[in-house]
């Protein structure tokens, strides 16, 4: 399952709190997709994280962690100009493998 383009919004409204809140929001998107198809974190193999400003990375990386446990998806985070909201400062594309 490839889950793209996850951004920190609520209700169709970006979150507000910064890089953890939205990172948060996010990975909170993903969990809602991967409970569609019976899949959990632990099918989550690879992580994507796309960042306005790679400063906050410990932020971002902090609640990465805090959802994923001792489960550590393959991940990459990288920095980019801007996202389609000028809001937004974190979306997150994860892929899982399930039911193999």
């Amino acid at each position: 399952m490839f889950v793209s383009g996850t951004t920190g919004t609520r209700d169709g409204v970006v979150v507000e709190g910064g890089a953890a809140e939205q990172t948060r929001q996010a990975l909170e998107n993903i969990v809602a997709a991967l409970a569609r198809v019976d899949a959990t974190v632990a099918d989550v193999v690879r992580t994507r994280v796309y960042v306005t400003d790679i400063e906050q990375w410990q932020d971002v990386g902090r609640v990465h962690g805090e959802f994923f446990g001792e489960h550590r998806p393959a991940s990459a985070m990288v920095e980019v100009a801007k996202l389609i909201d000028p809001a937004m400062v974190v979306e997150i594309e994860a892929d899982a493998v399930v039911g193999a």
